[in-house]
């Protein structure tokens, strides 16, 4: 995997939370535990597009999705 190396700046506090988590979860570097935040916020970007996404389907396409079976038949 090609990485970028950048500096930044965090609080005690933010910092002690990144080795904490680290040494819990047993990842080998705090790197990976601020890309594992970082899936996670993408992650939850993608679930609210997908919840709006579904708040706004037609109800009347829904029975159309699994050929007119009700949802036990498949």
């Amino acid at each position: 995997m090609r990485a970028e190396k950048l500096s930044i700046s965090l609080t005690p506090e933010a910092v002690t939370l990144i080795e904490t988590y680290r040494q819990a979860h047993a990842m080998k570097s705090r790197s990976q535990v601020i890309e594992h935040a970082l899936r996670r916020l993408r992650e939850e970007d993608l679930e609210a597009a997908y919840r709006e996404a579904a708040a706004e389907l037609d109800p009347d396409w829904a029975p159309t999705t699994g050929d007119g079976l009700a949802h036990e038949a498949w």
